[in-house]
């Protein structure tokens, strides 16, 4: 079988005596899309964060083509190599965005950054087409668009180092239903035309279920459930998974059977 592209191996994070992550295991395929599930508090974007490299591990090591993320980059060179590796999309494009420059200038000066020494124009007016972007939007700034075209920004500025992993962090969440479903399907062109893998952590089933071709579920810091997407969905086996199913609103449902049901399911192992 061929080596995975990312490779996450027995993280185990601790915040003071609060147990986060307790031996979380999985990798990720060149261009392949994975979901990470729970709910907060879960440990799915503290395991994020540790991939990023924004945290590091208590113990276990994270992967890509083989070479060890864990040991703190040192040096401009490493920490820039570090990032086109692995890149990030939050879920409010706002807060990462400088309202003072245009989403132009920010790819400018991002592929300036990786890329020195080159004329970015025409890299930049790719970068904004392969988004949906325009040269109006180009030009503007970051609070005269709406939330779907800022995170197109956030997009386009990611893929512009050309990274192998691409990691998805609520990125959809703050959006109304029809620009989620745009975003989405955009998100799927891209993973087809630049063949780069994705990384969804979310809690939105639905979400999941349009995005990612592999799943695992966390619950207090743990793997409790793994499996191909429209398996683990259409046949869950563990019953933290099943209630995640359960609790999602439909004609009948009922909130206190939820609440019930939750009572009942077992606490952390180990």
């Amino acid at each position: 079988m061929a080596e995975p592209l990312l490779e996450v191996a027995g993280l185990y994070k601790t915040y003071g005596s609060v147990p986060a992550l307790r031996d979380v295991s999985f990798t990720l395929a060149e261009g392949g899309s994975l979901g990470i599930v729970g709910e907060s508090g879960s440990g799915k974007t503290t395991t994020a964060r540790i991939v990023l490299g924004l945290e590091r591990a208590d113990t276990g090591r994270v992967t890509v083509r083989g070479r060890d993320r864990s040991p703190r980059r040192r040096g401009r060179a490493e920490r820039l190599r570090g990032a086109r590796e692995v890149q990030i999309v939050f879920q409010d494009p706002l807060l990462s965005l400088d309202p003072r420059i245009s989403p132009g200038a920010v790819l400018r000066e991002t592929l300036r950054l990786h890329f020195p020494g080159t004329d970015h124009t025409r890299r930049i007016a790719q970068l904004l087409d392969q988004v949906g972007l325009g040269e109006r939007e180009a030009t503007g700034l970051p609070r005269q668009l709406s939330g779907g075209q800022r995170q197109r920004v956030a997009i386009a500025r990611a893929l512009a180092v050309e990274p192998s992993i691409l990691i998805l962090d609520e990125a959809v969440a703050a959006l109304d239903v029809c620009v989620q479903a745009q975003i989405l399907n955009l998100l799927a062109d891209l993973r087809e035309q630049t063949g780069t893998a994705y990384l969804f952590i979310t809690h939105d089933l639905g979400v999941v279920s349009q995005a990612a071709d592999h799943l695992i579920v966390m619950r207090h810091g743990q793997i409790v459930e793994r499996g191909r997407t429209e398996q683990v969905l259409t046949e869950p086996r563990h019953p933290y998974t099943r209630l995640l199913l359960d609790s999602v609103p439909r004609p009948g449902w009922r909130p206190e059977s939820i609440a019930r049901a939750r009572r009942d399911l077992p606490g952390p192992a180990g």
